[in-house]
């Protein structure tokens, strides 16, 4: 799973990803408002740990972009704008939780694990369908024919990226950041190699989809 942190002040930063990455999580972590939004424009998110005083803005004015691009994203405001009016704000812009600074560790992981309890529920997202595969946005599970679809880490994050824009292009720079994430670089042809796999993987199990490559810029799933 992937977050995305928010935040500009960089030891409040650390202590946040550390809590995070205890709980499973690869963490994307940027300062402001403008680099919060090409990160939602390149890669998808499980949970988004969203400050609000930036220095470009209010936190708050990425929701609705968020929600338009990754309703299945869980988002927890942390801020020190902890008042009673300020924590409506949050919650009617569309915010899961939010929680005040300073806050204790344990609060905060607990806050994290509510969050990601929340999003299949709340929001009744559809499933995503493509030939005879069922991308579950809430639950991130993926099944063929009913069956659960089981695929390393990679080729499954490859797929739920394909699938969340199913029969559009997906182009190549995207797939790579939210499959290999902003800390690696993978090598010319580590995402062909994987996307030649998953292809035959997708074969082998009846997925009834192909994936097209789309000279020089990206890739597109759709039904056979």
């Amino acid at each position: 799973m992937r977050a995305l942190l928010v935040e500009d002040e960089p030891e409040l930063a650390r202590l946040v990803a550390n809590e995070a990455t205890s709980q499973g999580f690869s963490v994307d972590a940027v300062a402001s408002v403008t680099e919060a939004r090409s990160a939602i424009h390149l890669g998808a998110y499980a949970i988004v740990l969203l400050d609000r005083r930036l220095p470009d803005g209010d936190g708050l004015c990425l929701i609705p972009e968020l929600r338009a691009m990754q309703p299945e994203a869980g988002v927890l405001v942390i801020s020190a704008m902890g008042d009673v009016p300020e924590r409506v704000a949050g919650l009617d812009a569309g915010a899961d939780d939010y929680i005040g600074k300073p806050f204790h560790a344990d609060e905060l992981r607990a806050r994290i694990r509510s969050v990601l309890r929340r999003p299949a529920q709340a929001r009744q997202l559809q499933p995503v369908r493509c030939g005879a595969i069922e991308y579950d946005l809430g639950s991130r599970q993926m099944t063929v024919q009913g069956r659960p679809l089981l695929l390393r880490r990679r080729e499954a994050s490859l797929l739920a990226a394909l699938m969340r824009r199913a029969r559009r292009v997906v182009q190549r720079d995207t797939l790579i950041k939210e499959v290999y994430g902003f800390d690696e670089e993978p090598s010319a042809n580590t995402l062909e190699a994987h996307i030649s796999r998953l292809r035959r993987r997708l074969e082998d199990c009846g997925a009834g989809v192909v994936l097209h490559p789309v000279r020089g810029v990206g890739y597109l799933i759709d039904e056979q």
